[in-house]
């Protein structure tokens, strides 16, 4: 399944000692980065979570966000870290007399990193409740990544029959080309009363064919899109590859275009261009 590096999850975990809520968000990125903001007494949960996004993700920057609250009848007893709340208020009143005016209150203490722990039994506990929440977060998160990578494929497949819609209208207009291009010439030679060889009109025709035939780029274009269908088939972590083939449609249309002597084929190479863009875009969000 082809997945999307942007989405969203968000799971509430409700328990006798209180409340907590996962949110997992991702935008595109090269790699795999993530972000984690924890309660200061869940820093030790970063190595595990770290471990469960690699395992589960490969490309992208990913924001995981807890909030923890104590429910207030939770019987769980509460430590006052004192020595650390006594400094805290030294430094405050020095900081007042320093300034010569503002406030900290007594709330801003106590919500500081250490001052007040739950007893560590009970956080042991409630660490493991919140990393099976977590788990079912990162189920929902990549559920929303195939929902999304899904509307991505189905895009990106229509876009591949527009390129071979596209293939198909040149190969059809090449005779017609052809064929004007060979009036032309004789015309050019009969206003210029010049007796040209048979055998030599019919060499440079060719020499001219050549350098106007597209045949070779569109049996090109025509294997980039088969191939971009097996990788869109195949699924997994295929955003680089799929990435590389928008590089290589790139470069046919740009000799399409640079070939073309008619009007309906450099529509059509513009038309390409258009459409490799669009599908360059959407592919930039692809895992």
């Amino acid at each position: 399944m082809i997945q999307s590096m942007t989405a969203y999850a968000r799971i509430e975990h409700k328990a006798s000692w209180g409340n907590a809520s996962w949110e997992i968000r991702s935008v595109n990125q090269r790699y795999l980065e993530t972000y984690l903001r924890l309660p200061e007494q869940f820093r030790s949960l970063e190595p595990v979570l770290r471990d469960k996004l690699r395992k589960r993700l490969n490309r992208g920057k990913v924001e995981v966000n807890l909030r923890y609250e104590l429910a207030e009848d939770s019987g769980a007893e509460l430590n006052l870290n004192q020595p650390l709340a006594r400094k805290l208020l030294a430094a405050a009143d020095w900081l007042k007399q320093e300034a010569g005016s503002g406030e900290i209150s007594l709330t801003d203490i106590l919500r500081w990193p250490g001052v007040i722990a739950t007893a560590e039994q009970d956080m042991d506990t409630i660490s493991t409740e919140l990393l099976q929440a977590f788990d079912t977060a990162i189920d929902q998160f990549i559920e929303a990544r195939g929902r999304e990578g899904s509307a991505i494929k189905d895009m990106l497949l229509t876009r591949l029959d527009g390129v071979e819609a596209q293939i198909a209208l040149v190969r059809a207009h090449m005779p017609k080309v052809m064929e004007w291009q060979r009036e032309k010439l004789t015309s050019r030679l009969a206003e210029i009363k010049a007796e040209l060889d048979p055998a030599r009109l019919e060499q440079e025709l060719v020499l001219l064919a050549q350098k106007q035939d597209v045949a070779e780029e569109m049996d090109r274009l025509e294997a980039h899109v088969n191939e971009a269908r097996r990788i869109l088939k195949k699924g997994g972590s295929e955003g680089r590859r799929l990435d590389f083939m928008m590089q290589e449609f790139n470069r046919e249309s740009n000799t399409l275009a640079s070939k073309s002597i008619n009007s309906e084929v450099t529509a059509a190479a513009v038309e390409l261009k258009v459409i490799i863009e669009q599908m360059r875009e959407q592919i930039q969000n692809v895992e």
